[in-house]
């Protein structure tokens, strides 16, 4: 995967030209000569003043030492370990209620992530928003950071809820048949802080005009996708990242996931029927969560994986002895018998923690398309 161009936005009196550049720069992704494109998902750092911060829920001998610097520490060894193509931050990046500077404490949280020039986004938690930058002061940061794909929200829809709501488009490999499709979508939304509706209590969740975005995307990638060059019989895979998990998240139990369950599905009190809504779009094949820091199961409903990433940051509430994690997805391609990539074959994924070894488990396979999906029939002469 590559960047064409350099990715730099050093506007905040410019934002609507910066808008503008963002979109363009959603083309920029593609997959690279190997055929795969590797996602790292880090959830909840719960970043504050660094070294001042203390940890939590970590082991007594961790206690006297353990600071923000400790989640820093992890994002550089798993950055450099797995060299992902693409990092997606889902939610609660700064604790805002004890972040003194929210700007300082977002361009700490992100540092590594920076430094390794490597493309990230970002999305909103419940949190960010608590220390003296709103919703949307905080997104316009993150928006206006180096080497970020985040933009505020679609310049095409002019009426929609929250902050950070987008899609990433990423490209076949250069020089096939598919280098000008989008053969895999990225989606990422804004599933709100808390409710804000009398008489319902509880986390916030994705809106109706959130959902119509989505759907109106959705379907103009599936056009561009069954049209033009190389003509497919069904969409490109997709998966989406947010924040707060779905309530369907709560269907599973031991027996029919991978990982661990060990807290309460925190979900929105209400469904806003957006589970339904990315069944019926027929592209998505994974979601992926934050919010729940001591569940990190991935388990599949009516065709669409919902997974969690595990908490990542100590000052995060965790569970002592229990090591915080983060999760990778591997996504291929299908090689042709004349060796040209075409588009995705499977989806993977696996998560790792922050012990010595960087310990990997629960690898699992997500999808693939000799069970249910996007083969087509080769064509003479390549792919």
């Amino acid at each position: 995967m590559a960047l064409r161009g350099k990715w730099v936005l050093i506007c905040f009196w410019l934002f609507p030209i910066c808008l503008s550049a963002a979109k363009e720069a959603k083309q920029k992704l593609r997959f690279g000569k190997n055929g795969e494109l590797k996602i790292l998902q880090i959830a909840d750092l719960h970043y504050a003043n660094g070294k001042s911060t203390r940890c939590l829920d970590v082991l007594p001998s961790q206690r006297a030492s353990c600071s923000d610097l400790n989640t820093t520490a992890f994002i550089h060894r798993i950055i450099v370990d797995e060299k992902p193509n693409l990092i997606v931050f889902t939610g609660d990046n700064i604790y805002g209620y004890d972040a003194t500077d929210p700007a300082k404490s977002m361009d700490a949280a992100f540092a590594p992530a920076i430094a390794s020039n490597i493309p990230w986004v970002a999305v909103l938690g419940n949190h960010d928003q608590e220390g003296s930058l709103s919703r949307e002061g905080v997104m316009k940061h993150i928006a206006g950071m180096k080497n970020t794909l985040s933009i505020v929200n679609p310049p095409e829809a002019h009426i929609i809820d929250g902050f950070g709501n987008y899609n990433l488009e990423v490209a076949g490999v250069e020089g096939t048949d598919f280098e000008n499709k989008s053969v895999l979508n990225l989606y990422f939304l804004d599933s709100g802080d808390y409710s804000t509706v009398p008489f319902i209590s509880g986390y916030g969740w994705i809106k109706p005009s959130q959902q119509l975005w989505f759907q109106q995307t959705s379907e103009k990638l599936r056009k561009a996708y069954m049209n033009g060059p190389v003509p497919q019989k069904e969409p490109a895979p997709a998966l989406a990242y947010f924040h707060i998990p779905l309530p369907e998240y709560a269907s599973f139990d031991s027996s029919n996931f991978t990982g661990v369950k060990q807290e309460r599905i925190s979900s929105a009190s209400v469904n806003s029927g957006f589970f339904t809504t990315i069944v019926e779009a027929g592209d998505v094949k994974a979601v992926f969560t934050g919010h729940d820091h001591v569940n990190d199961f991935c388990g599949k409903l009516t065709g669409i994986n919902l997974c969690y990433a595990g908490g990542f940051g100590y000052h995060a509430y965790g569970k002592a002895g229990w090591s915080r994690r983060a999760r990778v997805v591997i996504v291929n391609l299908e090689k042709t018998e004349n060796g040209r990539w075409e588009d995705v074959k499977s989806i993977k994924t696996w998560k790792r923690l922050d012990d010595q070894d960087l310990t990997g488990i629960d690898g699992q396979a997500l999808w693939s398309k000799n069970f249910g999906g996007n083969r087509r029939k080769k064509q003479d002469g390549g792919s």
